[in-house]
């Protein structure tokens, strides 16, 4: 496979989301973060849409509740360097999406509209009433999704390297091809290739091996209908509908994810902002955790 193609792929499909309450509170931010002892549980929950997911939750019961969506092949590990990084004012959900991690995987349902549906379930089950919702690549668009389509339970989305419309992406519909011919069981050449595909800076080899294990977890099914429903996806004329603040991140060295897909967003959302993160690729929560996490409870703070 080709490496431009490889990296496409995974520029476009990696994901995160989260979300918050309605109270009003300020969340520390601090330049120099380090990480703390994780304190997370993994926990599990069936939903009202008939699949069962993983999570891992930390955080005060009673603070801000934000939930993290990975992108395709990832799992709530996506979010691993950042929870630890995170305020106990946060009531963070890290969730491994249907077909991903060690979340059950249906034999259908692999579409946007049926990951944000997930989400809503989420979010009424555990009665977070509205949520601040972060969606990196894949799960970039699953949130633009879930704001069009359960506007009440939202309160702010977080758009990570990710685009409205991809099907003319270069180096898509290459890629494209290419992962309708796979077959089980993946090949961990294949996935190595694939994540280090979203990387410009070094990161701890301890935890990409982790991050290329939990990948090689998805079925090639899931994979190939997860990138047919981001394929079909097309949010540009229905950017305008998108009420609520928006932040979109973005990596400078993104070199499948243009900027032209950001200043798209920027211009189709009303009050969004862009961040722009130079010198760091794709996946900037992996690269730059602490800047990440800085930018986020920002953006908290000014849109609470």
């Amino acid at each position: 496979m080709k490496n431009r193609i490889a990296s496409f792929l995974l520029f476009t499909f990696c994901g995160i989301s989260f979300s918050l309450t309605a109270q009003t509170k300020h969340h520390p931010i601090d330049s120099k973060l380090k990480a703390s002892t994780a304190n997370y549980a993994l926990k599990t929950i069936k939903l009202s849409t008939g699949v069962q997911l993983q999570y891992a939750e930390q955080g005060d019961a009673e603070g801000e509740p934000v939930i993290f969506l990975h992108g395709i092949t990832d799992s709530w590990h996506s979010y691993e360097k950042v929870l630890p990084l995170l305020p106990s004012s946060i009531h963070a959900f890290a969730l491994s999406q249907r077909g991903h991690g060690d979340s059950e995987r249906p034999l259908t349902g692999y579409t946007p509209k049926d990951f944000a549906g997930d989400v809503a379930a989420f979010i009424k089950q555990l009665n977070l009433k509205s949520a601040i919702i972060v969606g990196h690549s894949m799960s970039g668009m699953i949130v633009q999704q879930f704001a069009l389509d359960y506007p009440e339970l939202i309160r702010a989305i977080v758009i990570n390297s990710s685009a409205a419309y991809i099907k003319d992406n270069p180096g898509l519909p290459e890629f494209y091809n290419q992962v309708m011919q796979l077959n089980d069981p993946m090949d961990r050449a294949f996935m190595d290739e694939f994540q280090k595909a979203t990387l410009i800076k070094p990161i701890d080899p301890g935890y990409f091996n982790l991050l290329v294990t939990e990948g090689m977890k998805v079925p090639v099914r899931v994979f190939k209908a997860a990138l047919t429903g981001l394929m079909e996806a097309d949010y540009r004329k229905e950017l305008k509908k998108i009420k609520v603040p928006v932040l979109i991140m973005w990596g400078a060295k993104d070199g499948f994810f243009p900027e032209t897909n950001q200043q798209l967003l920027l211009g189709g959302i009303s009050g969004s902002k862009l961040v722009i993160y130079e010198g760091t690729g794709h996946a900037l929560h992996w690269e730059e955790p602490v800047r990440f996490t800085n930018d986020l409870l920002n953006f908290i703070n000014k849109s609470l």
